[in-house]
């Protein structure tokens, strides 16, 4: 079943919280998971991820926090499920993984439409369209 992981849900809920801060305003991991029943060691390991690459910043000490730094229309839902999990995909053969099958599969065409069809969806979908 294809589903969104918990790590991408609670980035999302953390960032839509992130957007709705007054410029400058920063909020802890410990802030988000608490307002939203999120725990707070996977929180926090996903927004140091998110802000590795420079979507949000960490703002260390006693007062730090976290602040987003791009506008969330400028990051496609592929590229964010990308940074948090890895590439999208239904089955490892899209991305010519080594299956030993690879040269004699008779689904791999119509599953490399599949996961073409699904990334172009998500290619469309940003984040300012889920937050």
């Amino acid at each position: 079943m294809l589903k969104i992981t918990r790590k991408v849900e609670y980035a999302l809920i953390a960032l839509n919280h992130l957007q709705q801060q007054n410029d400058g305003d920063l909020c802890s991991a410990k802030e988000i998971s608490k307002q939203y029943g999120i725990p707070q060691e996977l929180l926090a390991k996903t927004l140091q991820k998110l802000a590795r690459v420079e979507i949000i910043e960490a703002v260390q000490g006693s007062t730090g926090g976290y602040k987003l730094l791009v506008d969330p229309s400028t990051i496609s839902m592929t590229h964010f499920f990308e940074i948090l999990e890895g590439p999208v995909g239904i089955m490892d053969c899209y991305f010519d993984s080594g299956c030993r099958q690879l040269n004699t599969c008779n689904i791999r065409s119509p599953i490399n439409k599949i996961n073409d069809a699904i990334r172009n969806v998500f290619n469309n979908i940003t984040l300012a369209d889920l937050t």
